[in-house]
Order: C-alpha cells, then sequence, then structure tokens
C-alpha cells in the first residue's frame, strides 16, 4: 500500500507542476480537477503502519500468504461484483476477512483460513469505484465484494 502512495504523491507532484506551467484555462480546469481527485484518493489512501504493528501483524497471520488468482466477475451500469471463492471462509470471525478500497483500487487480506492467508490486490482500475459505496459480503460460498 505504501508503493500506491508514493506513486500517487509523484502524480499530484507532476500535476502540480504541470498546472503552474499551463496558460490555457481549459487546460488548467482539467488539472484542477485532477488535482483534486488525486488528492481525494491520497486521503482515503490507509496510512502506513509503524514497523512495530506490521510485525506483530504478520505473527499474528500464521502459516504463509497465498495469492488469489481464480474469482469470478459480475458488472452491470451500477456496480461491480467480484466473488472469490473459498472453502469454510464463512467459518472465519469477520476480522480475519479484510478489504481495503480507494477510489482506483482495493485489496483482500483472508488472515488464517485452514492455516494459510490469501491475498487479492487489484490496482489501477479503470474507473474510480466509491469508497463509502463499497463494501464485501462473506456467505456459505464466495466472498463477494463491490
Amino acid at each position: 500500500m505504501a508503493a500506491v502512495r508514493e506513486e500517487l504523491q509523484k502524480d499530484l507532484e507532476e500535476v502540480k507542476e504541470l498546472l503552474a506551467k499551463a496558460t490555457r484555462k481549459r487546460l488548467r480546469d482539467v488539472l484542477m480537477m485532477e488535482k483534486h481527485k488525486l488528492e481525494l484518493e491520497i486521503k482515503n489512501q490507509p496510512l502506513p503502519k509503524p514497523k512495530d504493528v506490521i510485525e506483530e501483524e504478520k505473527s499474528s497471520l500464521g502459516g504463509y500468504t497465498v495469492k488469489i488468482n481464480n474469482y469470478g466477475w459480475d458488472q452491470s451500469d451500477k456496480f461491480i461484483k467480484i466473488y472469490v471463492s473459498l472453502n469454510g471462509v464463512q467459518k472465519l470471525p469477520a476480522e480475519n476477512v479484510q478489504v481495503n478500497f480507494t477510489e482506483r483500487s482495493f485489496d483482500l487480506l483472508v488472515k488464517n483460513l485452514n492455516g494459510k492467508n490469501y491475498t487479492m490486490t487489484f490496482n489501477n482500475l479503470l474507473k474510480p469505484i466509491s469508497v463509502e459505496g463499497s463494501s464485501r459480503k462473506v456467505s456459505a460460498n464466495p466472498v463477494c465484494y463491490r
């Protein structure tokens, strides 16, 4: 997540440099909108965690981490849904299934499912998503989030 935040910060700095050089009103308006979008996305990024918290989380995870590559996708005009099937996920405590959303990314972490951790990250989504309107749902079969 820190790498995403750094990239967004670099993009913001470059937009500011271009904004300082721009003389045309239309171009300045476009750059101002992009500047505001980047500032909002940086604001919505989770803050980097101190090293001791990261180490504590790693020790509480147990097992090793598996990258999720098998998922289902459903899209309509209003929603995008991603389905991930993990056997036994519904038996985990709610805090073991974590999803973090930003305007252009999300990441999923399922901790300690049958001695393994599962992770999935999507960065640089094609279109912005509503962070406030995004959710996850754990059911008998898939983990679903939109």
